[in-house]
């Protein structure tokens, strides 16, 4: 038998590697629409294991009855309640386009005692005169505005409520993975593929920043979001739900709630009382404080990612995934940032090399 010549031998590896080429570009083609909720999937799996894993043992090791509790604990406490606020946003909406349709969307007169407000008083006052004497000619007037925020907001909605579905999907996978077991075995093996040596202590690494990002990031402003809505409703505020909704995106961004509350106090002293307004907003001060608790309970000894990473995380996940990218992106760009840093670092913690 003759041996094969050398050009033959090139002829197949470049066939052989094409082939791998066009089946690895198809199959990624294939799963792409749905890569944000299988990643979404991993990510809980990742960061739901070691909680699996206690109620297992309280469960006397059962590993399938733990799951099961989890993803039914996830739709009772956090999607229930989360499909009421995008309902009651929806609701909201739709109400006040009928007021606006049928001439009955009225504005209160100006209180008189806004003018004496520093810098924005007389502004302001005069604005809200105009929009209470004919809410007509103010929409007419700023119409090009008003339909640019209103297609935007109807986008937000629309995302968060498609969001929701694709979490609610995420969660069943999580579970269904928690319930087969050896996620953790398969991530493991990954990593000693591609880390060699240092590749278990790439996956734990890996695994611990997850669960930080997850828990100390996405968990306290769901809490804070869920604590800000309860005051909203509370004290009632209109479109509560649509403020809850910002104050969870602008905590996932690591922006300030300010934004959203400092407004809210100007509401409560030109609708209340001053005792009643006083006590609001006290309220709300404490509830904002929450976050200075939450941070060191939840985010732990973890060391934290920079708040530019998530931010460019979340941002980008939003524009390339939607709503669901707020969280994919966050974690991802917090795991990438970790192991470029511990790379850099010829595998040394670069929170170690700071100190």
């Amino acid at each position: 038998m003759e041996p094969s010549s050398p050009n033959t031998s090139i002829y197949d590896t470049v066939i052989r590697l094409l082939l791998i080429f066009l089946i690895t570009g198809w199959c990624l083609l294939i799963i792409h629409p749905f890569a944000s909720i299988i990643l979404w999937s991993l990510i809980l799996t990742i960061s739901l294991y070691p909680l699996h894993q206690k109620l297992s043992t309280a469960l006397h090791d059962r590993p399938k009855i733990s799951a099961i509790l989890l993803v039914l604990s996830f739709f009772v406490i956090i999607f229930i309640p989360c499909w009421l606020l995008i309902g009651s946003v929806i609701d909201e909406v739709r109400f006040l386009k009928a007021c606006y349709d049928q001439n009955l969307l009225i504005i209160p007169p100006a209180p008189p005692e806004i003018k004496e407000w520093p810098l924005i008083g007389d502004g302001l006052y005069s604005f809200w005169e105009s929009a209470s004497d004919n809410i007509e000619i103010l929409i007419i007037k700023h119409q090009d505005i008003l339909l640019e925020a209103g297609s935007r907001i109807a986008k937000i909605i629309l995302n968060a409520a498609g969001g929701v579905l694709q979490i609610m999907l995420s969660v069943v996978i999580a579970g269904f993975l928690l319930y087969i077991g050896g996620t953790k075995e398969f991530i493991q093996k990954f990593f000693r593929k591609v880390g060699g040596q240092r590749g278990d202590n790439l996956a734990e690494m890996s695994i611990k920043v997850i669960g930080n990002v997850v828990k100390g990031i996405i968990g306290e402003s769901f809490i804070m979001a869920v604590l800000h809505g309860i005051l909203f409703v509370l004290v009632g505020v209109p479109y509560s739900g649509l403020w809850t909704i910002l104050i969870f995106i602008l905590t996932v961004l690591q922006l300030p709630g300010f934004l959203v509350t400092g407004p809210m106090f100007v509401y409560f002293f030109v609708t209340m009382e001053t005792g009643p307004a006083i006590a609001w907003s006290v309220a709300l001060i404490l509830v904002g404080l929450v976050d200075n608790v939450l941070t060191p309970i939840m985010l732990g000894k973890g060391a934290p990612v920079p708040m530019v990473v998530i931010f460019v995380g979340a941002i980008g996940g939003v524009l390339l995934s939607g709503f669901i990218g707020l969280f994919t992106g966050a974690v991802v760009m917090a795991l990438g940032y970790t192991l470029f840093m511990t790379w850099i670092l010829d595998g040394k913690s670069h929170h170690q090399e700071e100190k």
